[in-house]
């Protein structure tokens, strides 16, 4: 009977199942007012979105909400990105929201998002062109508004850190249509000051306020700018397309300022530890060398100087005996090789070699004439041939051929009419 009641959980379960496999809730787009917001220590956000007669709990996680530009508000206007599902805890359905950007700022943030990717294309955000900050720079210029909160803050802030470095206001628009023409025409102008840094921005504001830092001409200008820029644009949460190309970007007016100039307590600081430290290293060096030539004059050397010419003197001498004995030596060899040539049994007796080579070449003719085969002829021997060549084979010889027969005096030719083998 009480199986075809379901538990709370179940059904709870089954409606979340079902929800996550709708395709139409998996990415939804959603417009409306931010009510009963709360940001949470954990860095979530959790809010309501409602308009005039219906509303819906909203949640963005901490990864997604540290990439806003903006810090959301009760009763703001805002376009969500996300994905419907139910939190089975409650059982109530909810929005879980990955991005956000203001109602009304729809089309700004587009086209900002779309300059982004066009200048980061070409480069213009790349590392490899930032230009580095001076340690201690003598003339900052400002681009800013001449009044209000920014420049004031950037002013006390050098003066009460470095007051040595001097200061140049090139005043402009810092919002509006005419904004972005009279920041580009003032950055150029500054470049031509000589500074060492130059530091453009405002003080913070609204998307549509900060928007003339994202045009594409101040970008460019920016970028081409030959002073290293420090970008100082809205709040540490802003980020305009003015921050991607300057060589380095501040999270407030303030901050600019404290990167752009040393803080002279740290300065005098550093300078007193280095005097400390040269002192040291000067005293130390100044002890290493009176060591050194205290070392030098109580040296067994310095004070006798006659034992260094001794020991050279009685090297000296010990070559030129070791010079004198290879001298006697080579001498002793030559007049023994010398007296050797002249008792030389073959000078003394050249006819003597004579007689020696002519009974060695006797011997040689006669050898000679044992083995030369013409001399057996007169012996009563005889060769024979065949075509000029020696028979040593009576296989070598047909009948008919035409034999030679030498002998001592002459020679025979003869016909061969029989052979036998």
């Amino acid at each position: 009977m009480n199986d075809k009641y379901l538990t709370i959980s179940a059904i709870t379960r089954y409606l979340k199942y079902k929800f996550e496999q709708d395709s139409n809730l998996m990415q939804v787009y959603i417009k409306g007012e931010i009510s009963n917001f709360k940001a949470h220590t954990t860095g979530h956000y959790y809010f309501s979105l409602k308009d005039d007669t219906s509303k819906i709990n909203a949640i963005m996680f901490k990864t997604n909400a540290s990439k806003l530009n903006f810090i959301p508000k009760e009763g703001m206007k805002v376009l969500v990105t996300g994905s419907i599902r139910i939190y089975e805890a409650t059982g109530n359905y909810q929005i879980y929201v990955t991005d956000m950007i203001e109602d009304g700022v729809g089309n700004l943030y587009i086209a900002f998002e779309k300059l982004k990717k066009k200048l980061q294309a070409e480069g213009l955000f790349d590392s490899k062109y930032k230009k580095p900050l001076p340690k201690i720079p003598s003339k900052i210029g400002i681009v800013t508004a001449s009044t209000g909160a920014a420049i004031k803050d950037i002013l006390s802030t050098i003066e009460r850190r470095f007051p040595l470095c001097e200061t140049y206001l090139f005043p402009c628009l810092v919002q509006g249509e005419n904004a972005p023409k009279d920041i580009v025409e003032k950055i150029k102008q500054a470049d031509n000051y000589n500074l060492d840094v130059l530091i453009v921005g405002r003080g913070g504001g609204s998307f549509e306020d900060l928007n003339c830092f994202n045009d594409e001409e101040v970008a460019r200008t920016i970028f081409n700018c030959n002073t290293p820029v420090i970008s100082a644009v809205g709040h540490e949460i802003d980020f305009t397309i003015a921050d991607y190309v300057s060589d380095m970007r501040a999270p407030t007016p303030t901050g600019a300022a404290e990167m752009a100039v040393p803080n002279m307590v740290d300065l005098k600081h550093n300078i007193k530890q280095y005097n400390i430290r040269l002192n040291e290293a000067m005293a130390k060096k100044v002890n290493y060398l009176k060591l050194y030539m205290d070392s030098i004059k109580n040296s067994f050397v310095i004070k006798n100087p006659n034992i260094m010419f001794e020991n050279k003197k009685q090297t000296i001498d010990l070559l030129n005996e070791k010079l004198n004995r290879l001298i006697i030596d080579k001498l002793e060899n030559n007049k023994i090789k010398l007296f050797q040539f002249k008792n030389n049994y073959i000078l003394n007796n050249p006819e003597n070699l004579y007689k020696d080579k002519k009974k060695e070449l006797t011997n040689i003719i006669e050898k000679l004439k044992l083995v030369n085969p013409l001399n057996i002829l007169d012996r009563g021997y005889t060769l024979t041939y065949i075509d000029d060549s020696v028979i040593t084979s009576s296989k070598k010889i047909k009948k008919g051929s035409i034999i030679k027969t030498k002998f001592n005096d002459g020679y025979v030719l003869s016909k061969v009419e029989e052979v036998n083998k």
